[in-house]
C-alpha cells in the first residue's frame, strides 16, 4: 500500500487542522493505520490509530481529547482532525499502515512522506 499525506499548515495556538491520509492500493480496509509525528532531532512518536473496520481509535495521552482519527474505507483515506492546536504540537506528521494494531512504530511497514504542522504561540 502507498500512503500520501496532506494537510498541513501553520496555524496560531489553539487553531485546527485537518491532516488526511490517501491510500493507493487494494485492501485497504485490512489494515490499521495510525499517525506519528516527529520533531527534528527527536525520535518519532505515536500519535493515534484507527482499527481497519474503523473501531477502536486510540490515541497518545498528550492529544486524547484533541485529535480525531477516522476513516473510510471507500475512499481509502483516514483524517485526523487536530484541534485546539498548542506550540508543542508542531512536528512533521506521519501517516502509516500495519495489519497489526498498536502504537508500536516497528508494527507499520508502511508510511507517508510526512505533512508539517507549525503551531505559533
Amino acid at each position: 500500500v502507498q500512503l500520501q499525506a496532506s494537510g498541513g499548515g501553520s496555524v496560531q495556538a489553539g487553531g485546527s487542522l485537518r491532516l488526511s491520509c490517501a491510500a493507493s492500493g487494494r485492501s485497504f480496509s485490512r489494515y490499521n493505520m495510525a499517525w506519528f509525528r516527529q520533531v527534528p532531532g527527536k525520535e518519532r512518536e505515536f500519535v493515534a490509530v484507527i482499527r481497519g473496520s474503523g473501531g477502536m481509535p486510540n490515541y497518545a495521552d498528550s492529544v486524547e481529547g484533541r485529535f480525531t482519527i477516522s476513516r473510510d474505507n471507500g475512499k481509502n483515506t483516514v483524517d485526523l482532525q487536530v484541534n485546539s492546536l498548542k506550540p508543542e504540537d508542531t512536528a512533521v506528521y506521519y501517516c502509516a499502515a500495519a495489519l497489526s494494531y498498536g502504537s508500536w512504530e516497528a508494527l507499520y511497514g508502511y508510511w507517508g512522506q510526512g505533512t508539517l504542522v507549525t503551531v505559533s504561540s
